[in-house]
């Protein structure tokens, strides 16, 4: 076998030197015409390099879990643990290894059945270019999920985007959701410049032409001052830098799949601003009170202010990343969040300010 190949690879060479001897013919002719013949040469080159690390990605990264297809979406969870069944949703860009590298979920298994999920496009997800992936559509693929599971009542933590999923999820299908974690959401719209520009990789033909090429180049140069961004105030847990799989959050499959919730966010919040009070399970929110991504003020606090029956906990010098910096807390929100469904009967006409 090494012998064919390597007769295959002696013969191809004489090709390849007509192929630059052409080049070269062309570039003395029309330099112009060169030029962006090995524009796309480069292109080209760095496309199958980005594919290469992507497919190493997943071989060094195997999935952690099992899968369940749902209408043609193959979803990867991992499910641990025993009793009520506690379901994790993560955030954009992110997977299910942000809840096992922060220690929530070996946490939180002591206690609960706790089943996390790669939403469409993450980790080992599935994301069929078919559907529109808003969080109505992921809402209902989940809850599709969770019945195959034989799970008929969760309570449901949602991290960033993932927040947004929760509500969504608790809107639809209100008898599946026992209670709600909300953590550092983006729940109502406000300018945000910053999505158009993070949306391009989403746009068909030249967004797929940027994702798999230029896009993960660039993610690998601004990496650390993102990760400095999203942990800010704190530190980047040693925690995280050592276990989640960076390589796996920059193919381009997962980068289409950022930019698309990128331009999804501020619509997602449009569509349920206005439905919070429906909303009739307990419902805890928490978030870091010095987030540097989103203004905690102007969404966690005042969501708690429209949800009646919601607790809030504000973390002083915590930032977005909550889930991984201060994972004790979140872990209370959790327990709080359990007490209260086992004794909620009507919405409450006071709300409390927790402390986790």
């Amino acid at each position: 076998m090494t012998q064919i190949s390597t007769d295959r690879t002696l013969a191809s060479l004489p090709r390849a030197r007509d192929g630059l001897r052409l080049l070269a013919d062309a570039a003395k002719a029309n330099p112009l015409l060169a030029a962006g013949a090995a524009t796309m040469i480069g292109l080209a080159a760095t496309a199958l390099l980005n594919q290469l690390a992507a497919r190493k990605a997943e071989r060094d990264n195997p999935p952690l879990g099992r899968f369940v297809t749902i209408d043609g979406c193959r979803l990867h969870y991992l499910e641990q643990g025993a009793g009520d069944p506690l379901v994790l949703l993560h955030g954009n860009g992110s997977m299910i290894e942000d809840f096992t590298s922060s220690g929530l979920m070996n946490l939180a298994a002591e206690q609960y059945r706790v089943i996390a999920i790669d939403r469409p496009g993450y980790g080992h997800s599935d994301r069929p270019r078919s559907t529109i992936w808003t969080a109505d559509r992921q809402a209902d693929l989940i809850y599709k999920a969770l019945q195959h599971l034989n799970i008929s009542r969760a309570i449901v933590l949602g991290h960033s985007w993932g927040a947004s999923v929760a509500v969504a999820l608790a809107l639809k299908h209100p008898d599946l959701v026992s209670g709600l974690v909300l953590a550092s959401g983006y729940y109502y719209p406000t300018p945000r410049v910053d999505t158009i520009a993070l949306s391009g990789p989403a746009v068909p033909v030249i967004g797929d032409v940027v994702r798999f090429t230029i896009a993960p180049l660039w993610a690998r140069l601004v990496w650390p001052g993102m990760l400095r961004k999203i942990f800010g105030p704190r530190p980047v847990p040693i925690k995280f830098a050592e276990a989640f799989p960076r390589e796996m959050a920059l193919r381009p499959s997962q980068i289409r799949a950022a930019a698309a919730e990128s331009a999804l966010m501020v619509p997602a919040a449009l569509s349920h601003c206005d439905d919070y009070a429906a909303l009739k399970m307990p419902v805890t929110i928490i978030a870091g009170e010095d987030d540097r991504l989103i203004e905690t003020t102007e969404q966690s606090a005042r969501l708690h202010r429209d949800v009646v029956q919601s607790e809030f906990g504000n973390l002083a010098g915590e930032g977005h990343m909550i889930q991984q910096t201060a994972t004790a807390s979140v872990m209370a929100a959790i327990k709080s969040t359990a007490a209260r469904t086992e004794s909620f009967l009507a919405p409450q006409t006071l709300k409390d300010e927790a402390r986790f």
